[in-house]
């Protein structure tokens, strides 16, 4: 019996020591278990702590940060802070929302600029047409008066319809202004007539044929592209030096207009950004251009990309810049020998080197100078030869006013018909049998481009 007694002691035993491992195990599962449920709590506590943090700098930051990018390439962008903590779902969302937010502004901000471009051309056609107007009686009073302060206002009206015309092609209107085929060098004059501080501007003529022309269709828009080349190279550079424009002919290539400035030049952003508005991007928005706006540079590319030029921007021997734009062959023709040049163009420096009698100068050249105002504008050019001036009427000297002879009111006279009605014939409008010569001395209406 006492075996028996034994084996049921040893089989209580067993079972004693095997339902304490199992509650053993079952207690370090438990915990186990436990223990895990808290790292995992503490994960997710983690995970939605960055999550917010994330919301937090996506408000913050990098949708400001997105919008200030779209105005300045360099500026930055950030991205997620704590890329580990935040799971694949909740960072493709967040760079969705960044992305979205990218898409409006651009939408509404192209909305906004075109709503803008279509105000600016009502008014622009609206302004152009008044200056028109006043163009036209401003003629009339010339005709009527021997005032030199007409003719500066003359010119000023000019300066004002320069600056509509560029502001009507920058928001994608027409130029307003339709022309003949007109001679490559009067073009030019024409353009450097729109210019205050014109009289820096020097042309150098090296066209192998002198009756180069532009089609009718492309004249007033590079007459446009030249004259803010123009001002832009004036306005940069100090008034006592010269801006030199040559004028080349290059075979199959077309034409070129060479602009060169000894101005201050441009830092390497401002010279990328430049070439990338005269290349004539698909979008360039009116809140890009500065405040004052800077627009010389975009309506030339604006021009560029509508009839086909070419522009071309880099740093001068002379010190400053150096423009080069470029005409196609398919814009040029000749013309007709029946058609009379501006006395005022420079001969070809070909022509001009051959041995030939030396022409006699211009009566507007030998004139003597008004005390009002400096010499014609360089831009005037005649289409018929001129009529010598009818013999100055006799009249009574007002108190302290110096008469003049009959031949002196004959040569002012003379002078002043010579470059008005160049300039007109050269700006594509018409002209009236006896106008004056304009007159500026300061530079209102021209600032950087």
């Amino acid at each position: 019996m006492a075996w028996i007694v034994a084996v049921i002691a040893v089989v209580v035993a067993v079972a004693a020591a095997s339902r304490a491992y199992r509650a053993g195990l079952s207690e370090q599962q438990a915990l186990t278990r436990a223990e895990l449920a808290e790292r995992q709590s503490k994960a997710a506590e983690a995970r939605t702590a960055a999550l917010l943090d994330e919301i937090r700098q996506l408000a913050r930051k990098r949708i400001p940060a997105t919008v200030l990018a779209l105005s300045h390439s360099s500026a930055s962008v950030p991205g997620l802070r704590e890329a580990a903590e935040v799971d694949g779902g909740a960072a493709l969302l967040l760079t969705e929302a960044v992305q979205a937010a990218r898409t409006a502004v651009l939408e509404e901000r192209g909305r906004v600029d075109a709503a803008a471009r279509a105000a600016m051309r009502g008014t622009s056609a609206k302004i152009q047409s008044l200056l028109n107007q006043s163009q036209q009686l401003l003629h009339e009073l010339q005709h009527e008066y021997d005032d030199p302060r007409i003719l500066q206002l003359d010119f000023r009206n000019e300066l004002a319809l320069r600056r509509t015309q560029s502001t009507a092609v920058l928001c994608d209107a027409w130029p307003g202004l339709a022309r003949q085929n007109s001679p490559l060098v009067e073009i030019v004059l024409g353009a450097q007539s729109r210019v205050a501080g014109y009289e820096r501007i020097k042309v150098a003529n090296h066209l192998r044929d002198e009756r180069l022309a532009l089609v009718a269709r492309a004249a007033e828009p590079l007459a446009i592209a030249l004259a803010e080349l123009l001002a832009n190279a004036t306005a940069y550079s100090h008034p006592d030096t010269d801006v030199q424009v040559t004028i080349q002919q290059s075979g199959g290539r077309g034409a070129f207009l060479v602009v060169d400035d000894a101005g201050i030049g441009m830092d390497e952003d401002a010279l990328a950004r430049a070439r990338a508005l005269l290349a004539g991007p698909s979008e360039v928005l009116l809140t890009e251009l500065g405040d004052p706006p800077q627009t010389g540079f975009a309506v030339v590319g604006r021009l560029v990309v509508q009839y086909g030029f070419d522009c071309h921007i880099e740093g001068s021997p002379f010190g400053g810049m150096r423009t080069m734009l470029r005409v196609p062959a398919h814009l040029l023709t000749v013309l007709d020998e029946d058609r009379d040049l501006s006395a005022l163009a420079p001969t070809p420096v070909t022509a001009a080197a051959q041995p030939e009698p030396a022409a006699p100068r211009p009566v507007a050249e030998a004139a003597p100078r008004s005390p009002a105002g400096p010499a014609e504008l360089p831009s005037r050019r005649r289409r018929a030869p001129r009529r010598t001036p009818a013999p100055a009427r006799a009249t009574e000297p007002s108190a302290g006013q110096v008469p003049r002879t009959p031949e002196q009111a004959g040569a002012s006279w003379a002078a002043l018909q010579q470059g008005t009605l160049n300039g007109r014939s050269v700006t594509g409008r018409k002209t009236a049998p006896d106008t004056g010569a304009h007159d500026h001395q300061d530079d209102q209406g021209d600032d950087e481009t």
